[in-house]
């Protein structure tokens, strides 16, 4: 991968940091496939991914790794072939795994930092505290959907956020648990959309700008020597 634009605007001794640090990514759907693509172009070379589902037809407005061709192959497969079409030398694991309370220790390992971009709260919450427990740094996508105004995200606390739905949640649960301080993504735009149902509406730009705003906290993390 020519890494020349990127070097002009953050140096060498910056571009071979990225190159050098781990980054997990649980969760590579709407917004993990972003981050983790952003992360690959940005010269991040070490990645590893977590995901047990499969592309379907309805991922195809907002997913990076979803195409007509993509539906019914996994996700971790298809996002993995696509990190190595940007980057040939970048180390990309692969593994096909619900993450849950019971095997997120042996499936996070040794790691720099873990983005959290889980969609069900439980297995968010077993990630979230294991992190906690054993120091691992960890930032967390918060909701991305029934929205459709221009988007902003922000770098926050968790109990810092508002008008963010799985935020609200979220927060009730970690203080359960003893969680004081969770750095987020979030969004405070105000939701244009509830069903009664239960269903959450998503658009093409939402998730992708919550995965872009998550890499560029981890990039400039890595440039300021925080990681």
């Amino acid at each position: 991968m020519d890494k020349t634009r990127t070097e002009i605007l953050i140096g060498k001794e910056n571009a071979e940091k990225l190159a050098s640090r781990h980054v997990t990514i649980v969760g590579v759907g709407g917004v993990g496939g972003y981050t983790a693509t952003m992360l690959v172009r940005a010269g991040v070379e070490h990645v590893k991914i977590i995901d047990f589902d499969v592309v379907t037809s309805s991922n195809v407005n907002r997913q990076i790794i979803a195409f007509e061709s993509t539906i019914g192959k996994k996700k971790v497969d298809v996002l993995k072939n696509m990190l190595l079409d940007i980057n040939k030398n970048a180390k990309i694991e692969a593994l096909d795994y619900r993450l849950t309370a019971d095997n997120v220790e042996n499936l996070i390992g040794k790691t720099d930092i873990v983005v959290d971009a889980i969609d069900c709260v439980a297995d968010k919450i077993a990630l979230i505290v294991f992190c906690k427990k054993n120091n691992i740094k960890i930032i967390s996508a918060m909701g991305a959907g029934n929205r459709y105004s221009l988007p902003k995200f922000e770098v926050l606390d968790i109990f810092k956020t508002h008008d963010d739905g799985l935020a609200k949640i979220m927060r009730k649960k970690l203080k359960e648990e003893g969680v004081a301080r969770l750095e987020v993504v979030s969004s405070s735009m105000p939701v244009q959309y509830k069903s009664e149902k239960g269903q959450v509406g998503s658009i093409s730009f939402y998730p992708a700008m919550c995965g872009c705003t998550l890499a560029g906290e981890i990039v400039n993390k890595i440039i300021r020597g925080e990681l």
